[in-house]
C-alpha cells in the first residue's frame, strides 16, 4: 500500500471546474461567487467532491460542498451515478430521522453547467477516520485515541446504524416505491449485474463467482423485512466532532435491504483495514468494532438481534470485491498497473474472502 500509486479518480481540471461553477452559481444566488474551490487530497473514488465558500452580501449558507457524478473518462466505478436519488434520499434521512446529514441545498440535473449532474450541500466542520493510510495504522487521531474514547465513537456510529433502520418508514413513501420491491435477492442480483459490467471485456474473477455461488449455499431462509440502507455503512464515511457523528456521508449505495447488509459492511469494512494493517506488521485496532460488539450493541438498540452474518460479512467483502475489481482495472487502464496472469490478485483482500468462501476466516 505505502509503494502502489495513488488510482486516478478524475480527468477533470479543477480551476475550470471553479470558472464554471461561479457561472452557475449566479443563476441560483445573484452576487455570489464560488471562492477558495477545493478538490480535498483524499476525494472519493466514485462521486466527486468539491469544497467551497459563497462569497456574497448576505450568504444564507457560505460553507458548502459539492456532489459531482463521476467523470465518464475516468473509468467510472459505478456504471450510473444518479444524483437525483442521492439528493431526495439525504432530504428525507434529514426530515424523518435524526440521523444527522448535511443539508442539501441545490440539486442540477442538467449535465451542462458542470458536464455532470451534481447537488450542493451544506459543508459541516469535524474529522473524518482515514483510509489512506488506514485508521488502523499509527499515525492518525483515531488510532491515538484511548479506549474509552473509541468506545464512544463506536457506541454512536452503530446507534446512527439503529436510528436510521428503526426511524424511517419507507413502505408508504412514493418516492422509496420507485426504487422497485428490494429485497435481500434483488439486492444481491443487482451486485450480480454490477460484476457482469466489470469484467465486460476484462479477465473474470473466479474467486468472485466462487463467492457468489457460496452466497447461494448460505442464503437465509427469512431474510426479514427491508429497511433503508445506508449502503456505505463505515465510519470513514461519518464526520466526527470530537468522537460523535455530526454528519453520514455518501449515499449512493442506499438501497432497500435487510437491516443486516449495512451491519455486515459495517463489521467487515473494518476488518478490511485490519487485516491490511496485519499483514503489513502493525496490531491494528483488534478490539474495535468486532462483530459481537456489534451484534450485541445493535440488538439491544433496536430489539433486532441480527441473523445469518455469516452471509452478511461475506456478501460484504464480495461486494467490496467488485469494487476493487473495478478500481484495479481502471488503473490498468490509466497505465497504472499491469494485468497479472491471476485476475484475482487485483483484488486486495484476495486472502481473505478465499478463506470466508472456504469457511476458514476467523470472527
Amino acid at each position: 500500500m505505502t509503494s502502489a500509486p495513488r488510482p486516478r479518480t478524475s480527468t477533470r481540471d479543477p480551476r475550470e471546474i471553479a470558472h464554471r461553477l461561479t457561472a452557475w452559481l449566479a443563476t441560483r444566488l445573484p452576487g455570489a461567487e464560488a471562492v477558495e474551490v477545493t478538490v480535498p487530497a483524499a476525494n472519493g473514488m466514485s462521486s466527486e467532491t468539491l469544497l467551497f465558500d459563497i462569497d456574497h452580501p448576505e450568504p444564507p449558507f457560505r460553507a458548502c460542498a459539492l456532489r459531482l457524478a463521476a467523470d465518464p473518462a475516468a473509468y467510472t466505478v459505478f456504471p450510473v451515478y444518479d444524483l437525483p436519488r442521492q439528493y431526495g434520499t439525504m432530504r428525507r434521512v434529514a426530515e424523518r430521522t435524526d440521523v444527522p446529514v448535511p443539508r442539501v441545498l441545490w440539486l442540477e440535473e442538467d449535465p451542462g453547467p458542470l458536464g455532470a449532474p451534481f447537488f450542493v450541500m451544506e459543508r459541516v466542520d469535524g474529522r473524518v477516520p482515514p483510509d489512506v493510510m488506514p485508521y488502523t495504522y499509527e499515525g492518525n487521531w483515531l488510532h491515538a485515541a484511548s479506549d474509552e474514547e473509541r468506545t464512544r465513537l463506536e457506541t454512536a456510529s452503530i446507534g446512527l446504524l439503529a436510528r436510521l433502520h428503526d426511524q424511517l418508514d419507507v413502505r408508504g413513501d412514493a418516492f422509496f416505491r420507485q426504487w422497485g420491491p428490494g429485497g435481500l435477492r434483488d439486492h444481491v442480483e443487482s451486485q450480480r449485474a454490477y460484476y457482469q459490467w466489470v469484467v465486460d471485456g476484462v479477465s473474470r474473477s473466479p474467486l468472485i463467482e466462487s463467492a457468489f455461488e457460496r452466497l447461494e449455499e448460505l442464503w437465509p431462509r427469512d431474510t426479514g423485512e427491508s429497511v433503508l440502507t445506508w449502503g456505505d455503512a463505515r465510519i470513514g464515511n461519518i464526520i466526527y466532532d470530537g468522537f460523535e457523528p455530526a454528519a453520514v456521508l455518501d449515499w449512493e449505495m442506499a438501497a432497500l435491504a435487510p437491516r443486516e447488509v449495512d451491519l455486515g459492511w459495517m463489521i467487515y469494512l473494518h476488518r478490511f483495514f485490519q487485516d491490511l494493517t496485519l499483514r503489513l506488521g502493525q496490531p491494528g485496532l483488534p478490539d474495535f468494532l468486532r462483530r459481537d460488539t456489534v451484534e450485541r450493541r445493535y440488538a439491544r438498540l433496536t430489539g433486532h438481534t441480527p441473523r445469518h452474518m455469516d452471509f452478511y460479512i461475506l456478501y460484504a467483502a464480495l461486494r467490496q470485491a467488485i469494487v476493487m475489481l473495478r478500481v484495479a482495472y481502471r488503473q490498468v487502464h490509466f497505465g497504472e498497473v499491469a494485468v497479472p496472469a491471476d485476475p484475482d490478485t487485483l483484488i486486495l483482500h484476495h486472502d481473505s474472502l478465499r478463506a470466508m468462501v472456504q469457511g476458514s476466516y476467523g470472527d
